[in-house]
């Protein structure tokens, strides 16, 4: 078996599926399958990969599934891992032409039973890195690692941009599933993360090995759309982090993003059902603002879609 299974949740990027496949067939380091997820993609996906899978250069294994949006086909593929390890690139992302072999050289030399992953960094096509660099001090955490990392003797470093986790799959699998609402297809693909920092040490990888393009089409260019048509996701997702943030401001942006979250949802018991009650209220009027900004750019990303 593998030690490593790369696994890319797709629908409808046969357009741009194969510079990814193009990435992997560059590694040096050929420990590794290739699990793709089809969303329900009607545009020739499954085609295009048995085409790649009869070619035999390397380990590919297709799934389809109906269609529901990013975080069930990260549910499909979490069912579906045996390798060792496991990591996620995007349909429209890529691998570096060393990021395997420099994963398992890590991994083999920093191994342990208290590790549940390994955070390395995304670079755009250019080099530059995504964001910044951990503090070369940092080689490892427990607690916290999204937006800001909190070093184990207390002290707390923000950290901007998107890293890339490569999990231990036991472990992973250990976790819920990613929660899916009925009529929603986004929910943070963060979640189990949560749980990994929290009960496990994170390794610091502080190089990059994927190459990241945000296309017109991807999640994070429909950010303002995303809060209204997934806003029990994203209620429900605040509920967790306005509880277990690290900081005080931290807790305060959640609290401000739960009630935007719940005005969207007109759900007016929402100062009953908050994990942080003290914050909500002196959030409240911050959260009111936030949610005119978020419905002021959504109406103008509706007016440039038409």
């Amino acid at each position: 078996m593998k030690t490593l299974t790369v696994f890319t949740p797709t629908f409808n990027r046969a357009y741009c599926l194969g510079e990814l496949y193009k990435s992997l067939l560059r590694q040096k380091n050929t420990d590794f399958k290739w699990l793709i997820i089809d969303d329900g993609s009607s545009d020739g996906t499954d085609k295009l990969v048995e085409s790649w899978q009869s070619e035999g250069k390397i380990e590919i294994q297709y799934y389809y599934k109906s269609n529901g949006g990013m975080h069930t086909a990260h549910n499909a593929a979490y069912e579906l891992l045996e390798t060792e390890l496991n990591m996620c690139i995007d349909s429209d992302d890529y691998l570096t032409d060393d990021a395997v072999e420099k994963i398992l050289d890590f991994w083999k030399k920093n191994k342990s039973e208290n590790v549940g992953a390994i955070y390395a960094l995304d670079a755009t096509k250019s080099g530059e890195i995504l964001g910044e660099k951990y503090p070369d001090d940092l080689k490892s955490f427990q607690g916290w690692g999204c937006k800001i990392v909190v070093y184990n003797d207390g002290k707390i470093h923000n950290v901007v941009g998107d890293k890339k986790c490569i999990a231990v799959t036991k472990y992973l699998k250990k976790y819920p599933p990613i929660p899916v609402f009925e009529g929603e297809k986004f929910y943070s693909l963060y979640w189990k993360q949560h749980f990994l920092e929290r009960d496990y040490k994170i390794l610091i990888l502080n190089e990059p090995v994927c190459i990241v393009e945000y296309m017109p089409d991807g999640a994070s260019m429909n950010k303002f759309k995303q809060y209204f048509t997934n806003a029990k996701g994203f209620q429900h997702m605040r509920l967790m982090l306005m509880k277990d943030s690290p900081t005080l401001k931290l807790r305060f942006i959640e609290s401000m993003h739960y009630i935007n979250s719940s005005i969207i949802l007109r759900d007016w018991n929402f100062f009953s059902k908050s994990t942080n009650k003290v914050m909500t209220l002196l959030a409240l009027p911050f959260g009111i603002a936030l949610h005119l900004y978020v419905k002021r750019n959504y109406n103008k990303q509706l007016q440039l879609n038409k």
